[in-house]
């Protein structure tokens, strides 16, 4: 492919990627946004690949570890995300039923 070609492709994929993403609805963000953080597992599993093999250039390692370090973060980052979610769910929960038992007392 010739540089003006994958530049095309380049802003192409931002253009679309931009669109789908405007178009969720912000109540499905954050299960959308902490479910393709996993597929960063694919990014970290490829960039440990690329680290580790015995041909590459210093340049190839180099984009390799950077892409370990962003893949790490995100699937970490992501992680935390849900967890913060479904803790606000769990304390949504638990608030309403204290609440209840809390007047029945007095």
């Amino acid at each position: 492919m010739s540089l003006i070609q994958e530049i095309t492709v380049f802003v192409l994929a931002v253009f679309v990627g931009f669109e789908v993403i405007s178009k969720v609805p912000t109540m499905l963000h954050t299960p959308l946004m902490s479910g393709t953080n996993a597929i960063h597992g694919i990014v970290l599993l490829g960039g440990l690949l690329v680290v580790g093999s015995e041909g590459a250039d210093t340049l190839v390692k180099v984009a390799g570890t950077v892409a370990v370090a962003f893949g790490t973060i995100n699937i970490v980052g992501g992680f935390l995300v849900t967890a913060r979610m479904l803790e606000m769910f769990k304390g949504r929960g638990d608030r309403s039923s204290s609440r209840s038992s809390g007047s029945e007392q007095q």
